[in-house]
């Protein structure tokens, strides 16, 4: 199977973005895939903010841009566009880092008038950077996502069945229809 990357570009430790990317991660897994989790975050700000393109953390993201068959790009939506911390990471890879792959865009926001931020904001910078194919993003209000004490993720019903499609379609892109029929049951 395919090895996905993905990527969370939310500066937050408590993050609603990154634990939804985990969920579908849960998913991506469960059908054969190898995911390997990135958060932005966790990069250091100096090596972000200063460009600086031969630290080992960022020559080491570049690195797992350049292994991965597939990304998954998660963002939370800020005054419409995609994050500044995402944005600082984007601008340090390769013009063409996304070469070859498949890219599944995901956001999440507090409005719907935030809708359209992937396909007028991500999307053309994905695009811009060689992606083979961009499947289908999606994104999730705030409201659908709730975490629990103990840090479990329920999402509600409606966006949960539609981001279960989301997935199998960027897994069944990825070469996985096998994998997505078999976890279909």
């Amino acid at each position: 199977m395919a090895t996905v990357l993905s990527v969370s570009g939310s500066p937050s430790a408590t993050s609603r973005t990154a634990r939804l990317l985990r969920h579908l991660d849960a998913r991506l897994t469960a059908q054969g895939h190898e995911v390997v989790p990135l958060d932005v975050r966790t990069l250091p700000a100096e090596a972000l903010l200063g460009a600086d393109f031969s630290h080992p953390a960022i020559v080491e993201a570049t690195a797992l841009f350049a292994r991965a068959d597939g990304v998954v790009i998660g963002t939370p939506v800020y005054k419409a566009a995609y994050s500044g911390l995402l944005k600082s990471l984007l601008d340090l890879l390769p013009q063409y880092a996304l070469a070859g792959k498949t890219v599944l865009p995901l956001a999440t926001g507090g409005t719907t008038a935030h809708v359209l931020a992937i396909d007028y904001a991500l999307r053309p910078v994905l695009s811009s950077m060689g992606a083979a194919h961009i499947v289908q993003g999606w994104f999730t209000l705030d409201k659908d996502i709730a975490v629990a004490g103990d840090g479990t993720l329920t999402v509600a019903p409606g966006p949960d069945r539609a981001l279960a499609q989301i997935v199998d379609q960027f897994s069944e892109a990825l070469g996985g229809r096998t994998a997505v029929l078999a976890a279909a049951g």
